[in-house]
């Protein structure tokens, strides 16, 4: 389907509108509004990032591996939460309690609309990553800013997603040092750790989990076009 195509069967206004938008180098999804995601409605805007099919790799690996390591129900957390589509799909998904968390106020208005159109209970905090919990998770999930900033992107996404849910420090590496470096008061005895990663960062990332954990099993999972996009830390007490 083309973006127009999209556009005509999606939009709910007038059309022509729409594809002024579009010529105008809007994405479509910011322009209808919402997107599916892992069968899903999902509200976006221009305030959190336009999910992908990548991230719901994310979510479809987290699932199965919840089901192998987990009996009983579980806490979760997603880091930098954004539109919420992938603690929303959790909590759908798994017998759980799920928080989520965001920096930005503007995106956690978007994940809690998320939450209300998918009747979901989910806990969200405002704040960095981890430092505004205050218990232990079998779960720690993210897909947190990861691209360098002298990285070339390309201009739709560098001119309309928020640059804040984009970017990081140290080649993109940061948010990852920092969730590890932390994350050991926050984890239970036996857990999972589910990062979406770029392409060339999982030997790095694999290096900052041996790096702050102990007996741990890291696991670099490939997306469908044979890229390094994933990567599982589990406890070897499983």
């Amino acid at each position: 389907m083309t973006d127009i195509e999209y556009l005509k069967k999606y939009y709910k206004g007038n059309i022509n509108d729409a594809i002024k938008l579009y010529n105008k180098g809007m994405p479509v999804q910011y322009i209808v509004g919402e997107v599916d995601f892992y069968g899903y409605v999902f509200k976006v805007n221009e305030n959190v990032l336009i999910p992908r099919f990548e991230t719901e790799q994310l979510v479809e690996y987290t699932i199965n591996y919840a089901y192998k390591m987990f009996d009983e129900k579980i806490d979760i957390v997603d880091l930098g939460c954004g539109s919420g589509c992938i603690a929303i799909t959790l909590k759908k998904k798994l017998d759980c309690n799920m928080s989520a968390v965001d920096i930005s106020s503007k995106a956690l208005e978007v994940a809690l609309d998320n939450a209300k159109i998918n009747d979901v209970s989910i806990d969200f905090y405002q704040g960095d990553m981890l430092k505004p919990l205050n218990k232990k998770y079998d779960i720690i999930i993210s897909n947190p800013p990861y691209i360098a900033y002298n990285e070339k992107i390309m201009d739709v996404v560098k001119d309309n997603e928020p640059s804040l849910a984009l970017y990081a420090e140290n080649d993109g590496l940061y948010y990852y040092e920092e969730i590890l470096k932390n994350c050991y008061n926050y984890l239970k005895d036996k857990f999972l750790i589910s990062f979406e990663i770029g392409q060339t960062q999982a030997e790095k990332i694999k290096e900052f989990a041996l790096k702050y954990l102990d007996h741990i099993e890291v696991i670099i999972k490939k997306d469908l076009q044979g890229l390094d996009r994933f990567i599982f830390i589990r406890s070897k007490n499983d």
